[in-house]
């Protein structure tokens, strides 16, 4: 088990730049040790958004029970958080892995509309109801890959670093993504823009 050289290695990253000063560092060491309110701090702070990225990827059947096993995997495996990036874009990582993991055992894309913000039922863009539910319709209908990069940009404001980092691909790739989904997006949205 990590002892608190670790904990002294993070600090230093915080003062190196990787991770923000103050950005779960502590509530990171207390998880490290098995500190169960450290446990209960990170999954208060990081699970709605860990929410919003699983309802979007795999669908709403599906998004709660993914979130549990995002933080059960966080949980067993924040030892092994280095500390070269930002603990959210770790986390968002692992979360990303677990939905393309799960996608790819259903060999199913997530069926359905969302017909409101996940969570708390609250919306928070200028769309109406009605343009909101035709816009999570075609991002449900883009292919896996384009999805995700696309969500991770748009819906959760990630860099093309980060988002570089969470899917493991290059930035470059992530650009061409990003652009391919939007293309697909004008396809599938521009009947019934033009009606």
């Amino acid at each position: 088990m990590p002892d608190a050289t670790l904990h002294k290695q993070r600090q230093a990253t915080h003062r190196d730049g990787a991770e923000s000063p103050g950005e779960d560092g502590d509530i990171i060491a207390a998880c490290v040790q098995g500190d169960r309110d450290g446990q209960r701090a990170i999954y208060k702070q990081h699970s709605s958004s860990v929410y919003r990225l699983m309802f979007r990827l795999v669908g709403r059947d599906n998004a709660e029970d993914l979130t549990q096993q995002v933080f059960l995997r966080l949980f067993c495996s924040i030892g092994k958080f280095s500390g070269r990036s930002s603990f959210s874009t770790w986390l968002y990582r692992l979360a990303t892995n677990e939905a393309l993991q799960f996608l790819r055992r259903e060999r199913r894309r997530p069926m359905g509309v969302i017909c409101c913000e996940p969570v708390d039922g609250r919306r928070t863009g200028q769309l109406d109801m009605e343009d909101a539910e035709l816009m999570d319709w075609a991002v449900s209908q883009l292919a896996t890959d384009d999805r995700t990069v696309f969500v991770l940009k748009e819906m959760h404001g990630l860099s093309y670093h980060e988002i570089a980092l969470v899917v493991d691909i290059a930035e470059g790739t992530v650009a061409s993504r990003l652009n391919r989904a939007r293309r697909a997006l004008l396809e599938l949205l521009r009947p019934v823009v033009d009606h």
